[in-house]
């Protein structure tokens, strides 16, 4: 018999849709789960201490309701932070989303990249790791934007952003060599996914044409690749509703126009979900 499989898809607000949208673009028979923890965001505020204190739990209760048969951390700040500890914990497979380094520096040909992150990703020891073993002969300039991931959020969410507020977060990702020779940034990594929601902004303000590196498409290839692996009868049966969750527990107006993001299909929030409690920590 063929069986539908469920995948579990959590990020710290909405930013994860667009590593879901490449998700469903590879499987649309899945069953999805979409988990946004707007309770907590942003993440990029947090410490590591109080993000794994956070998910760990919070990842054991959504497995134990929902049964997923992978579990997909979209949000760069998250994945640099708790994998290791989510992976002792349970034996769910996990996907996470990482600064897409590697393939970053083998694109350049100025072998000037930059990365723009939250301030938590940029400055996380799993990133630098990153930057010394897949850094090849690239200098890659580290930006962790303070507020770049709210603006994407409020423009999903139909509120103004101006071009002055985007242009002011990216700007220090453009960097020319101090010769003034024709060596600038070429390849911008977007460690965060919320960026994607912006891309055409990001392209429109640039100062000059660079690439932008979304790791989406290669996470969804991931996630079809290790889910055939795992069962390869998980084609597809039965058709389930989408469902995206809050852990808020507040409704959310824009339930209906992510629909594009599930494949055109509407999202619904379960009844009888109730809303996670907001974990004391230290802020």
């Amino acid at each position: 018999m063929s069986h539908t499989p469920t995948i579990l898809v959590l990020d710290s607000g909405l930013g994860g849709l667009t590593v879901l949208r490449e998700i469903v673009g590879v499987l649309p028979a899945a069953r999805y789960v979409y988990v946004a923890d707007d309770a907590f965001f942003p993440y990029g505020r947090l410490s590591e201490d109080e993000i794994i204190a956070r998910v760990v739990p919070l990842v054991g209760e959504l497995i134990g309701t929902h049964a997923p048969d992978i579990v997909v951390i979209a949000c760069n700040t998250m994945s640099v932070s708790v994998l290791g500890p989510l992976r002792a914990a349970y034996s769910v497979p996990f996907v996470g989303t990482v600064p897409a380094i590697k393939p970053a520096c083998a694109a350049s040909k100025t072998k000037r990249v930059s990365v723009l992150g939250t301030r938590a990703t940029v400055q996380r020891e799993y990133t630098q790791a990153l930057i010394r073993n897949h850094a090849q002969a690239c200098t890659v300039t580290l930006v962790g934007a303070a507020r770049l991931a709210s603006l994407a959020e409020d423009a999903l969410s139909g509120n103004p952003v101006s071009d002055a507020d985007i242009l002011s977060e990216i700007t220090p990702c453009f960097v020319t060599a101090s010769n003034g020779g024709d060596l600038r940034t070429d390849v911008v990594v977007l460690a965060c996914t919320h960026y994607p929601l912006l891309l055409d902004r990001l392209l429109r303000l640039a100062p000059w044409p660079v690439s932008w590196i979304d790791p989406a498409p290669a996470i969804a290839r991931r996630v079809a690749d290790l889910l055939k692996s795992l069962a390869p009868s998980a084609t597809g049966g039965r058709e389930f509703p989408p469902e995206m969750i809050f852990t808020s527990g507040r409704s959310n107006a824009l339930t209906g126009a992510l629909a594009p993001f599930f494949g055109g299909r509407v999202p619904a929030r379960p009844a009888s979900h109730q809303p996670m409690p907001e974990p004391a920590t230290n802020r």
